[in-house]
């Protein structure tokens, strides 16, 4: 069993859950989720993700100065990614490692909180060799329930520090229908359109993720940008079992 993030980064601090298990069919995380908690603060964060009859938690919890928790052992299958899917996988949980940062969903994250993730961030992906395209929100694999981290968290701050990807934006719209070729280069990134995930509700993730600031229908600057992303970092199904 790999070590604890306690021994390797003095400043996480354990604080343990008791909501989790043993992730399934052998599975190792290779993706990293990324949510708000919601919540007013850390007490209330803590409160409910250590709760038993909450039955959720997550691997990790940043207040908003930079503190850092360890709710759950990496090596463990945390409760925090619920329903959904990204390219082939659709038990996250088993596949991934999940980050809480203490938010409402409706303020900017502070610096201490983005320093602190920052700086966990690299630690945990080459433990595990997490690329940083398998860096997802928790509303990239749940489009329809979920809109955390939110248009407030900074998405292209982490692909500057190659923590995250982030689309190229000087590109060229492609010629033919705009919807469907925004839905196959969103299917080949890693999003699911299919059952409850309508296209307007992946535009949406889509949006919050890369363009927070924009509203209305589907335009050729989406489907360029998703388009870019596609090509250049396509959701490795090979990754799909377990």
């Amino acid at each position: 069993m790999m070590q604890g993030c306690a021994e390797a980064h003095p400043a996480v601090l354990p604080h343990p859950s008791p909501n989790y298990g043993p992730r399934r069919e052998g599975a190792q995380p290779d993706m990293i989720v990324l949510h708000y908690t919601g919540m007013q603060n850390l007490d209330a964060a803590l409160e409910r993700l250590c709760d038993p009859g909450s039955e959720v938690s997550a691997h990790y919890l940043i207040s908003e100065t930079g503190e850092v928790l360890r709710l759950v052992e990496e090596e463990m299958r945390a409760w925090h990614a619920g329903a959904g899917q990204w390219g082939d996988v659709t038990d996250v949980n088993s596949r991934s490692i999940g980050i809480e940062l203490v938010n409402t969903g409706a303020h900017p994250f502070p610096e201490p909180q983005m320093a602190a993730l920052e700086r966990l961030l690299p630690e945990v992906m080459g433990r595990w060799g997490i690329a940083p395209e398998r860096m997802i929100a928790h509303s990239d694999m749940a489009p329809l329930r979920k809109s955390d981290p939110g248009p407030h968290f900074d998405w292209r701050r982490l692909a500057m520090r190659g923590l995250s990807v982030w689309p190229q934006m000087q590109v060229t719209p492609g010629a033919g229908d705009l919807a469907a070729r925004f839905v196959g280069d969103a299917q080949a990134f890693g999003y699911a359109v299919a059952g409850e995930n309508m296209p307007d509700d992946v535009l949406r993730a889509f949006r919050m993720r890369f363009r927070p600031a924009v509203t209305g229908p589907l335009d050729a600057v989406d489907s360029a940008l998703i388009g870019d992303l596609a090509r250049r970092f396509p959701v490795d199904r090979r990754r799909a079992s377990a």
